[in-house]
């Protein structure tokens, strides 16, 4: 288990696909997604936030959750802060016991709720964080460990969750909608590439203006924070693949390891070291 200032800890986890942290602090946390679904419990103070599927307000008790891509951002009510323990699942486990529960292939999955009170949800969520940092006598048993996440993925996807049946998306027949979707394509294909303004908003035939616009509307944040949300994500990947970090930062486009290691705090309230420290086996 690795600490960093703030006291936001992100705790080495044996579970494949999962991550584990747990925070106490007065940290406001700018604008990010992540490329997992997130499920916490909120155990001291209160926090506000907006998301993707409207304003949130979560108080001591509460479950939250976080949808993969979905913006959001994070503040304490007051200064005493708040503190919350979250889970973050590959997408890939949601959809499988999604599957398992007779949801049609290939499916897509909603987490409805921002903020949930479930008392039952909580529980299951205790057991299985327990599970993922093995503070839990019993927990060292791989069969346990499985059954703990089982248990909480089913409850997620059973009461708390739009499933459906995933149609390939049908493309664009013009509208600044489909030229902003070109222009982010770009990024996401290649987020180390260095872009420019002028640069993305000519390839979307658009003026400078309509493309910020635009961009920020249909995708949350705008160009530059989603370019570095991007880059964060992949630095996350090279960084679990084993690359030094100063290797993971110019790899995923960051002018070097210090720029990497401040858009990390901004976001996650870690630094990359111990995100490495986190999820290196």
């Amino acid at each position: 288990m690795m600490r960093s200032p703030g006291r936001v800890v992100m705790h080495r986890c044996s579970v494949a696909g999962v991550q584990a942290t747990a925070a106490d602090t007065a940290r406001s946390f700018g604008r990010h997604s992540h490329d997992t679904f997130g499920v916490g419990l909120v155990w001291r103070g209160a926090q506000r936030s907006a998301s993707g599927r409207g304003p949130v307000q979560a108080r001591a008790g509460d479950i939250i959750t976080v949808n993969p891509g979905e913006v959001h951002d994070g503040s304490p009510f007051d200064e005493r802060g708040r503190g919350w323990r979250m889970l973050y699942l590959d997408p890939r486990l949601i959809y499988e016991v999604a599957s398992e529960l007779g949801a049609p292939l290939p499916t897509a999955v909603e987490l409805e709720q921002p903020v949930l009170r479930d008392d039952a949800l909580a529980l299951c969520f205790g057991r299985a964080f327990a599970a993922a940092i093995g503070a839990t006598d019993g927990f060292d048993d791989a069969l346990a460990r499985e059954t703990s996440f089982y248990a909480l993925m089913a409850q997620l996807v059973r009461r708390h969750a739009t499933v459906r049946l995933h149609l390939p998306t049908a493309k664009p027949i013009g509208g600044i909608g489909s030229l902003i979707q070109r222009a982010k394509a770009r990024i996401d294909d290649d987020p180390s590439e260095a872009v420019t303004l002028s640069g993305l908003a000519a390839e979307a035939g658009l003026s400078r203006f309509q493309f910020l616009r635009g961009f920020a509307r249909d995708t949350g944040l705008p160009p530059h924070a989603y370019l570095i949300q991007r880059r964060i994500s992949l630095a996350c990947r090279l960084i679990a693949q084993g690359q030094p970090l100063v290797d993971a930062a110019m790899g995923a486009g960051f002018a070097d390891q210090s720029h990497m290691t401040r858009a990390f705090v901004r976001a996650f309230g870690v630094t990359p070291a111990h995100y490495a420290a986190a999820v290196r086996r």
